[in-house]
Parts: C-alpha cells; structure tokens; sequence
C-alpha cells in the first residue's frame, strides 16, 4: 500500500492539462523500459477531460501507440456504440485519432454483446481476458498496469464500486457486475479492489466543489467500504490530482502551498 500524494491545480483545465503530459510521461517511460505500456481508464468528465487534453498535446506523437495496451476500470452495460458508454465517449476525446493497435484496445462487453444482458457473464469475460494478458512477472490475474485513473465520485465511489454495495466488499473476483447502482444505469461492470491495487500507480482525479467532500472523507481515513476512494491504492504510488475546488475541505498540511 502506497501512501497517497496530493497535487493541486489551480483549476480542472490545469488539472487535465496536467495530468495528460504526466501520463505521456509514464506510457513513454514504461515503453522505453519494458517495450509496452498498459493503462486503465476512466470516463465521466474528468476522465474525458485528460483524455481530450492528451488529444490537444504536441507531445502526444512520443507515445508509440501500437505498443499501448488500454483497459477500462468501469463501463456502463448499455448496447454498443451507446453515447453513454465509457468507450464511446473516450473514442470521441482521444482513442478514434490515434493509431491504436485494435487487438490492444479492450472494451468491457456491450448489452448487445455476446454475453447478452447477462452483466456477469460479461464480468467474468473480461476477468478472463485480464488473466491472460497476465504474465509470471505479474504475480496475480491481472496485468500489472502502469497507470489507472479512477475519476472520485461526490459520494467517494470509484470506477463502479459504491458505498456499502456488495462489489465494493469483493475481495477475490477481479471484475464484477453491478446491480441496482444509485447512479443511472443501474447496470454496471466493473473493476474492484483487488484488480485496482495490482497497478503500479493508481491517480485519483477530482475537480470542482461537489468533490470536495468526497476527497476529504476519502483522505481522512475512511473505511473502503464507506468510502471506496479510501481503498484504492497502486503497489509503488498513490496519486489524487485535484483543483482547488476539490482540494477545498482538505487540511493544508496535506499538501504544500505551491503545489501546482
């Protein structure tokens, strides 16, 4: 377990901004060093928000997207194509104007997939295809991602793990379906706790004033279960990039006055 760092922007664009060329960093990093970078991502709108940013940036072009594996932490399980789907919605920010190699871009299945309306048929699919883009090195039935964003929730969920519901609690399966979440859709599949913490930095993302309790309750010691940004931590680093909306009801002491 990784002690989280704190880096506050001044605003969400800073903060995506930001956050786009340090992932550029750390994919250009681990393909230098490994051949090959994997990275989960988020959606709602900060994830799509550093998703269009590392669109917009020059320096994107070092990334060598063929060698760039992509996972998603969470998706909604809505038909294929849905504007509402994780995917979608990160096709249009980033993913349709890079050369990303197909095979290496991995959708969590559609409703109107193979597995049908069956979210955990689905779940256990993708579990599956983690487990074998797991290697010896990786110790566990997932890749040892580089990088996983994880956008915060007002009410400190992360990717598709709510308080007190029953995939928060898992501690053996790495993908789940969810049921009845109080978000819209109420059908979910997603990552959990266990799948996140095999990451080698997990980062946090929270801008604006809705957030602001929720990183507070998340960093003052909350349990997981209460609180599922508390429990969501990478093996070498733990990263909450926030604004300064976000980061408004934190004690200064968590993090230096010039922070970003």
């Amino acid at each position: 377990m990784s002690t989280p760092q704190l880096v506050v922007h001044h605003d969400k664009e800073l903060m995506a901004q930001a956050a786009a060329a340090r992932l550029i960093t750390k994919i250009v990093d681990a393909q230098t060093s490994r051949g090959s970078a994997s990275v989960v991502l988020t959606g709602g709108r900060n994830g799509n928000g550093v998703l269009a940013a590392l669109a917009a940036a020059p320096a994107r072009d070092a990334i060598d997207w063929g060698r760039l594996d992509l996972w998603w932490g969470d998706e909604r399980f809505l038909p294929e194509g849905d504007p509402e789907r994780n995917v979608t919605q990160a096709r249009k920010a980033l993913l349709d104007s890079v050369p990303l190699a197909p095979e290496r871009v991995h959708a969590m299945p559609a409703s109107d997939g193979p597995y049908g309306a069956d979210p955990d048929a689905a779940a256990a699919a993708y579990a599956a295809e983690l487990a074998r883009a797991a290697g010896p090195e990786n110790h566990g039935p997932v890749p040892t991602f580089d990088v996983l964003m994880l956008g915060v929730g007002p009410d400190t969920h992360v990717a598709s793990l709510f308080p007190e519901l029953p995939a928060v609690r898992e501690t053996e399966r790495t993908v789940v379906g969810v049921h009845g979440a109080p978000k819209p859709p109420p059908t979910r599949i997603t990552l959990t706790l266990p799948a996140i913490r095999a990451a080698r930095e997990v980062w946090l993302l929270a801008a604006g004033e809705d957030k602001a309790q929720a990183a507070a309750i998340a960093l003052s010691g909350a349990g997981e279960i209460q609180a599922p940004a508390a429990g969501a931590y990478g093996r070498q680093r733990t990263l909450w990039l926030l604004d300064t909306a976000a980061a408004g009801q934190l004690p200064r002491s968590l993090y230096p006055p010039a922070s970003a």
